[in-house]
């Protein structure tokens, strides 16, 4: 499937590093801010679709006073159109911006890369709607070493660091798209009994719960794709972090698209950005790493 207007889209809930996501405005007015031109640039290109990422960057000093900018959609047809729509206009400025797509060197390949719990929800508000998906918690276990346990540790090892520990397991739910999607976290807190009170106590507690069920999310996320079909409507597929869905036409994803398989194995990936491997068409361009 392909994000050129011409089949149905897979949208990951990853990090999108491929180069047609990826815009290069450049011939960006000196006049304004870094801050400002940041939020002109919001402004304009979320009119076209949800937006991973926009920064901007001073030109080298070559180039001579200005900057330019480097945006990220998750959708490649929502860049495509950007970039038609907005080369050599004038947008915020009194001068034209020109913009290029980015192509991606095809010796290299990268692995998804997940996106983060919060980003996660955005792309799922984004595509289903507020209303359009849930989490249901079916297991949220405490794994720390029992008191005891802890009491008898600090006796005989004492320098041993304790820690808080904790495992969730969920779904996601589509109740639109009768889909649910399994996912599992663990998150793991250090504790200094010498040192933590009380209040202390409760508030790491609550912070290790809340990073386990982050990162189940997360898991559950990676094993959805949105599906943008030609017509404009949202389908879903549901595929295991090992097993990736057969490509099909248009017509067959006019339904929901689920694979009946669950994995509990979570995807250990963090969420990452690179540019190095990218360039962009029919100007030279020198991009910065952003990491």
């Amino acid at each position: 499937m392909r994000g050129d207007g011409r089949m149905a889209e897979l949208v990951p809930f990853a990090v999108p590093t491929e180069g047609d996501k990826t815009l290069l405005v450049w011939e960006l007015s000196s006049g304004p801010t870094a801050e400002a031109l940041q939020h002109s640039l919001f402004t304009v290109f979320s009119q076209f679709g949800l937006l991973y990422s926009v920064r901007v960057f001073p030109n080298a000093a070559v180039a001579g006073p200005g900057f330019y900018a480097i945006i990220k959609f998750y959708s490649a047809r929502d860049a495509h159109r950007a970039q038609k729509t907005c080369n050599q206009k004038q947008l915020f400025q009194k001068s034209p911006v020109k913009i290029r797509l980015g192509t991606q060197h095809k010796a290299v390949q990268h692995n998804a890369l997940a996106l983060n719990s919060s980003r996660c929800q955005e792309l799922a508000n984004y595509y289903f709607g507020f209303n359009g998906w849930s989490k249901r918690i079916i297991k949220l276990q405490d794994l720390s070493d029992p008191e005891e346990e802890r009491e008898n540790e600090d006796i005989v090892a004492p320098l041993q660091k304790q820690s808080l520990k904790f495992f969730c397991a969920l779904e996601v739910v589509l109740p639109s798209y009768e889909c649910r999607s399994p996912g599992v976290g663990m998150a793991e807190e250090p504790l200094d009994n010498l040192e933590e009170g009380p209040l202390s106590l409760l508030m790491k507690r609550k912070k290790t719960q809340k990073l386990a069920i982050q990162k189940a999310m997360t898991n559950a996320f990676q094993k959805l794709q949105i599906v943008v079909l030609e017509s404009g409507k949202i389908a879903v597929a549901y595929r295991s972090c090992e097993e990736v869905t057969d490509a099909r036409t248009e017509e067959e994803l006019q339904d929901l698209i689920q694979v009946s398989c669950f994995s509990w194995k979570p995807c250990g990936q963090g969420e990452e950005e690179c540019l190095s491997d990218f360039s962009f068409e029919e100007e030279e361009f020198t991009v910065p790493e952003l990491d």
